[in-house]
């Protein structure tokens, strides 16, 4: 028996140090190697001070170009936008009169003109904008077939006098056909190039030998839109309603009294 205590001894001995020896779990939690850097982190390019202040319609933000080009290059012509401030003042002047180009800031101007179609949308594009106008429009334009539209008595076989009340004369303008005739995108689009929206609006066309088909008359409304809704954000809904009476619709051949003044 007294020689069995130091082999049992030994053998519990050599049992705990070979678990000792096995090796641990490991941890679920892992600790950074970047916890423990003492390298000071660099400033990328996109933040240099001269790229920071230029604003955002004029470049494309550093951090959305791709480093490499994933397409070719179109073939056929390229279509050139316009870049010059002064050109765009002139089309706001001419579409909002003396003082239009100081109605909206520089940087809704060009917001209001750039299609989402334009560098990728990276620079800001007009659909937001163009929404809002065209509620305004499509109101204004409800409004003027209202008052436009008068009723004429059918003749009856029977000859019985239809009931006529002032009240009912603009009926037949709430239809959407009737509003859908003065709004289509032909005649805006011909309005926008009154203005010369067409040369100053930001946009990619799939082609650049055909503006037409690439839908430039859907652009080129849009742009329309997206004006009178950066109008009614930046001065109010009143100022919206008064250019598009007398900038949109007087055009579209609708006689109105109202007067708008830019300056206001």
């Amino acid at each position: 028996m007294a020689a069995k205590r130091p082999l049992r001894t030994f053998i519990s001995t050599a049992t705990c140090s070979l678990r000792a020896a096995q090796p641990s779990k490991p941890s679920l939690v892992r600790t950074s190697a970047c916890a423990f850097s003492t390298t000071t982190p660099t400033r990328g390019p996109e933040y240099d001070t001269e790229t920071a202040e230029r604003p955002r319609w004029q470049q494309t933000p550093a951090r959305m170009v791709a480093p490499v080009r994933t397409r070719p290059l179109p073939r056929g012509p390229v279509f050139r936008v316009n870049e010059d401030p002064r050109r765009l003042d002139d089309a706001y002047v001419k579409m909002l009169g003396p003082g239009g180009d100081k109605v909206l800031t520089d940087e809704v101007k060009w917001l209001a003109v750039t299609h989402k179609s334009f560098d990728h949308g990276r620079r800001g594009f007009n659909d937001r904008l163009a929404f809002l106008g065209r509620r305004i429009v499509s109101l204004q334009t409800s409004h003027a077939l209202l008052s436009s539209q008068h009723v004429q008595p059918q003749p009856d076989e029977y000859g019985r006098t239809p009931y006529l009340h002032p009240a009912l004369n603009g009926l037949p303008g709430l239809s959407h056909e009737a509003k859908d005739a003065v709004l289509d995108k032909a005649q805006l689009s011909t309005i926008a190039e009154r203005y010369n929206l067409d040369r100053v609006t930001r946009w990619k066309p799939k082609r650049a030998d055909n503006l037409k088909g690439s839908g430039v008359d859907a652009v080129l409304a849009t742009s329309l839109y997206a004006i009178i809704g950066a109008i009614a954000l930046e001065r109010g809904g009143d100022i919206a309603n008064k250019v598009t009476q007398e900038r949109i619709l007087s055009p579209l051949g609708f006689t109105l009294s109202s007067e708008y003044s830019p300056g206001v």
